[in-house]
Formats: C-alpha cells, structure tokens, sequence
C-alpha cells in the first residue's frame, strides 16, 4: 500500500481525539468503524477542527478491550471494517449471513449506549468468513491476473510481506490452539522450527487467508477514508504504543530484540508510591542498535504508521530514552511490593544519547513518507528530554491542568510553538470534571489566567456554557502550533474514555451518544460545536479547507 500525497501540515492546527471504536453511525454494527470517519470528520470540520486523532488501530488481545494491549504492532483490527462497502457480501442480506439469531444480536448491539466487544467480534468474523468464501469461489478461482481484485489483493500481501505473512500465521496457530500464548505451543511452533512452520503454514491455509484478506479489505477502506479526509482538509493522527505485548506476532517473530526475562513499567512517584508494571517485555537495545542503520524494527513500525498517518504520538516517549525494567520472575517481594528496579541505559549521559538515536531513527523513517512525530513526555520526565526533544523538533505535550509553577498555572499563551496543547489524554477526566472537582485555592488560581479573569461575567463553581466557552478560547490561544481536544472537552461532557488502575466496563467502552445522523441535529451539540468554532477562529488557527 503506497502512502497517500498530502499537502505539509502548516500553521496553527485545532484537533480533536477520539477512538475510532467511539464512532456511531447508523451504519456501524455496535462499534465505530473506518467508514465513519468521513461523515465524523465532516461533523467536526463545522467547528473549525482540521484534525483528527485516533488511538491504536492494532488488533487488541483476545479477553481485552485496551487498544494499547494488541497482538501485533502492525495492522488494524477487523472489527473496524465497514461491511457495507465490502464487494464480496453485498449479494447478501444481514440475515443471510447472521441468520435470525445474529440479526437480533446485531439490534442490542447497535442500540448498546456501551460496546459490547465479544458480540460485535462474533458477529463481524462470521459475516467476514462468509465474504471470504465468496471472494474464493468469485475472485481468487478465477485464476492469478485474471481477476483485478485477486491482483490487488496479492498486491497488498507482497507490499506488507514484512509483517502480514507473520502476522496471519501467528493469528492462525493461535486460534488453533484456542487462544494460547505462543510459549504455550508445542516446542516447534514455539522456537519457529522451519519444518513445523511449513506445515501449519499448509495445515491452517484458508485462517491465514482470511486473516490476510481481512487486513486488505481494513488497509483498502483506510485508505479511501483518509483520501477523503485529506480532501476536506482534515489530518490524520495516530497513536502507536511504546511497547508491544508478550503474547504478540512481534514478539513471537523477533524474539531476540526484546528482553523476555524483564518487564518494563515505571519508577515510584508523587502519583504512585508503588510504581507501575506492565509486564511488556522490554526492549533489547543492544540488539536492536546492530547493523546499518540500526534500530531496523522500529523504523519499519514507524514506516508503516507513516503509510496510515499525517502525524502520529509515540506513548511513553520516555521509554526510549531510558527504559525502566524489573526481573520478569521476581517483580514483587514476599510482602508484594513491586522490587525496584533498573534503568536501561543506566546513566543520564548515554540515556541522552541513546534516546536521540533512536527518536531520530522513528522520525527519519517516518518523515521520509512525509509523517510526523508527536512525543508523549507526560509522567516522571527527566529534565534533559525537553532540551533534546526540542533539538530534534519532535513537539511534547503541554497539559493545562499540570503546567503550574508551583500553585501557580501558566499562562497557555506562552507555551513553546513546537508543543501540543490540551487539557488531558485519554486516561484523564474531561475538563468539565476537573473544573467540577477543583478545591477553592486551586480555582482562585485559575481564574487568575488570561482570557478567565477579564470575563465580563464572574465564572462560578458550576461547569456551564459561559465556562465551557471561556476555557476553549483560554486553550486555544495557546501559544502551541497544535491544540488537540479529547472529543469530549469539545462537547462539554463528562464521560471518560479510561481510567487507569481500574478495571471494568466504564473503560474503552464509550459510544457517541447518539449516530453522527441524529447529533448533527442535536441543539445542545450544535451549541457546543459553534463555542469551539469561535475559540478556533479566535485563536487564527487553520480552518479544515480542502488542499
């Protein structure tokens, strides 16, 4: 898949963010999809917003419904693929391919106010199944270079021959074996004997074929929809995770490049006494760095995100600088406490170093195809990362509610132009609930800010319309070339998307209210939408206008 020619984003930027799996059109079955993105962006564009961030894209660990635990860094989960637009089951009726039962199933699943990911999986993979039998029987019997989508779809397979073919088989053991990690495998399959990769290779065929088919019909439709983007003006931004998952196709494949007797996670501090684990296996730096360039795997990751993004953010950006690690067996004590751990590289001179080679490696690949690099510095970041990120012109993050000089809060308008400016990320509260929830000094402090304090009327306690108006054109005069809003914060409400340390349905389950149909004609929306508008053309930042 060739990356697609977009003019060089410039100037003063308005974006949002929102996962893709929040979407909702009548169309989409119970999750959002790659078809929605057109008619979202179109919705936003009302309100001055010339891009849109997602989160991972990547196939997410079966039993899980973080988009940062996925079974592969490279490509995107079938249950993001638009049915309609798919050739090979247009000849069908939904309840052809779901029968009654899945008809009825589909229903709740649509009018569920949260996602319900193990029903629309289901029902996805069987109407796909079905699609794949036919584009057998109709495209690929028709023989090699006969039939123009057979070509394509063998087209699409030899360009990612990087990663598909590993990745198609890696998905089509693990069903085999009913979703066991691959060290569970028998030994051959584990250590990738090549006499026992053939075989499976041949045993699970048509499960490989469908995973390759499922990722050309995702890259095919993410293609189309970031062209029309691009021709409403509006950018694409990713988010690719720091680390990759144990249980994952990369993993598996490339073991040598990652520590599997370390977990990385994170040091204790102010906000955690304990620290974190992730129990992702880090890093091999020393490995990765050989041969000429170096760092080969991570630039092809960042090249392939470069093939789906304007622009995309690294999570964790500090991980590349310097990684903190624990023993993989031993990361808790008798009393499970989290044992401390190491940094890898161990001393802030080469950690600088080392981080610069390998952001400049993500960036030169990246920019080569004409993407960009967000860095994620949020957390414990050393005082060295800002001063060479800004060496290196990767823009970090600048966050309203924890840019203070002690009690005192910033002045947005003096952030640095190479930065991104917001008021959280996806694992925090929406900026109504943090107005709602601030104590009396802190409040008192805030309203001490440009734009707050000369309202002509007294902001109070409550979170109401004249607050919501004030604090988007506080944010978006903010000196920052990129201001980037959780979907959210734009609409003034107060569902959250991810509430790190806890477990449950009220994460990475959030839905649009209402299909993008219903809330184009929504008067509380449309009243939020045309608050950020006049904050957008107040700030003279970009208005989405086609290339």
């Amino acid at each position: 898949m060739s990356p697609i020619a977009t003019s060089s984003p410039a100037g003063r930027v308005a974006g949002v963010t929102v996962p893709l799996f929040s979407l909702r059109s009548e169309q989409s079955w119970g999750i959002g999809e790659i078809g929605d993105l057109p008619a979202f962006a179109a919705f936003i564009a009302r309100a001055g917003i010339s891009l849109i961030q997602v989160l991972p894209l990547n196939e997410i660990s079966i039993g899980n419904t973080s988009p940062y635990a996925a079974l592969s860094a490279f490509g995107i989960d079938p249950m993001f693929i638009s049915l309609g637009p798919v050739v090979d089951l247009q000849h069908l009726s939904t309840r052809d391919v779901l029968g009654s039962a899945g008809v009825v199933a589909l229903n709740a699943a649509k009018k569920r106010r949260t996602i319900d990911y193990d029903a629309v999986r289901q029902l996805k993979r069987k109407a796909l199944l079905a699609g794949l039998q036919r584009f057998i029987d109709h495209e690929l019997a028709a023989g090699t270079g006969k039939s123009p989508r057979a070509r394509a779809f063998i087209e699409f397979c030899d360009a990612q021959r990087h990663w598909l073919p590993d990745y198609a088989l890696y998905r089509a053991i693990k069903d085999a074996h009913h979703g066991a990690a691959w060290w569970q495998w028998p030994d051959p399959l584990r250590e990738r004997d090549r006499a026992a990769l053939r075989a499976a290779q041949a045993r699970h065929a048509e499960a490989v074929l469908y995973y390759e088919y499922v990722q050309w019909l995702a890259h095919a439709q993410w293609a189309a929809a970031r062209g029309e983007l691009a021709r409403q003006g509006v950018e694409l931004m990713g988010d690719l995770p720091f680390m990759v998952d144990r249980d994952s196709a990369d993993v598996w494949v490339h073991r040598g490049e990652f520590r599997m007797d370390m977990s990385v996670g994170v040091p204790a501090d102010q906000f955690d006494e304990d620290g974190q684990d992730w129990g992702l296996p880090p890093y091999h730096w020393r490995i990765m760095a050989q041969g000429q360039p170096g760092f080969a795997w991570l630039r092809r990751r960042a090249a392939y995100s470069a093939t789906l993004y304007d622009r995309f953010r690294i999570d964790h950006l500090v991980g590349f600088y310097r990684t903190y690690m624990r023993p993989y067996e031993r990361r808790r004590d008798d009393k499970g406490k989290l044992v401390p751990g190491t940094f890898d590289p161990p001393t802030e001179p080469e950690q600088i170093v080392h981080g610069e080679r390998v952001v400049g490696a993500v960036m030169a690949s990246a920019g080569e195809r004409g993407a960009r690099l967000i860095a994620e510095d949020l957390g414990s970041i050393p005082a060295y990362v800002g001063p060479s990120l800004q060496k290196l012109g990767a823009p970090g993050y600048r966050v309203l509610i924890w840019e203070k000089d002690g009690d005192v809060f910033r002045d947005p308008a003096a952030y640095p132009a190479l930065s991104v400016a917001t008021f959280g990320t996806h694992d925090t509260a929406p900026v109504a609930v943090w107005w709602d929830e601030l104590s009396a000094a802190e409040r008192a402090e805030v309203l001490k800010l440009p734009v707050l304090k000369d309202m002509p009327e007294p902001l109070g306690q409550e979170f109401t319309p004249a607050v919501h108006g004030a604090l988007l054109h506080l944010i978006f005069a903010a000196g920052s070339d990129l201001v980037l809003l959780l979907l959210q914060d734009l609409l003034g409400v107060r569902d959250r998307i991810n509430k790190p340390a806890t477990q449950g349905d009220h994460n990475w389950t959030w839905r649009l209210p209402s299909p993008l149909e219903k809330l184009r004609d929504d008067p509380q929306v449309q009243a939020a939408l045309a608050r950020v508008r006049a904050a957008v053309v107040a700030s003279g930042r970009r208005s989405p206008t086609p290339p």
